[in-house]
């Protein structure tokens, strides 16, 4: 459904910054499974130990970090955790956010673990789960839909997506956490059809990772991937409906 080409954004000595585009895995999950963002790194730089210092989803486009020895993958893992490393993030929502700044300070853990969920690793916000806080500007507002830029200041799995559909402003194609998860698991079944595009818009999740900077040995790197076609096409779409 979408393209798998190699792009490196940044190089140096010891890290790269890869374009994962959406549909890709970052790494393999069985042995006979298609081919990751891993993969196409290790073909590229043979012989190197690579590791992947942050990931996406499958569906999430954007900026992956990767470290080419372990002593770098240590360091930047450190930072990763100590919030030295800024990420941000691109999202069209369903609905209008008033506020044109605020943040989610809301703890999140494993839906299925404290209410009924037919998927296992779906998020959620739980009183009591794992301190969680993501930023978010607002960008641009349409009848219906809103472009934020984000910022998640903790590294939970899913949390972008489980904060905005926990504060009632999911992301315009996730089947996850958006309007009914079984479409979900509709999807697994029957891939992408008519039905779930009236209901979803678009064909994957629309956020992206679009922005890095962190200081590496004494000096700034900053990198920034380009807005995706495929979401501008989704976007121009709302503006123009």
């Amino acid at each position: 459904m979408w393209p798998m080409a190699l792009s490196i954004v940044l190089e140096r000595d010891e890290l790269l910054l890869a374009f994962k585009p959406a549909g890709q895995l970052v790494h393999p999950t069985k042995p006979e499974g298609p081919r990751t963002l891993l993969d196409e790194l290790r073909d590229a730089y043979p012989g190197e130990r690579l590791s992947l210092v942050n990931r996406l989803d499958r569906e999430t486009s954007g900026l992956v970090l990767v470290a080419r020895h372990p002593d770098a993958a240590a360091e930047l893992g450190r930072m990763m955790r100590r919030g030295e490393i800024e990420k941000s993030y691109l999202a069209i929502v369903w609905g209008e956010i008033r506020d044109d700044r605020g943040e989610i300070h809301a703890p999140l853990d494993r839906l299925g673990g404290h209410a009924p969920s037919q998927i296992y690793l779906k998020q959620a916000i739980i009183p009591g789960g794992h301190v969680s806080k993501t930023e978010y500007r607002v960008e641009h507002r349409l009848r219906g839909h809103t472009l934020l830029r984000l910022w998640p200041r903790s590294g939970r799995l899913h949390q972008i997506r489980a904060h905005l559909a926990g504060i009632g402003f999911p992301i315009i194609g996730d089947k996850l956490y958006g309007p009914d998860e079984r479409l979900y698991l509709r999807f697994i079944k029957e891939g992408w059809t008519d039905d779930l595009k009236k209901a979803l818009l678009c064909p994957r999740h629309a956020l992206h990772a679009d922005y890095v900077a962190f200081s590496w040995r004494g000096a700034p790197l900053r990198a920034q991937a380009k807005w995706p076609d495929d979401l501008d096409d989704i976007w121009n779409t709302l503006v123009h409906k």
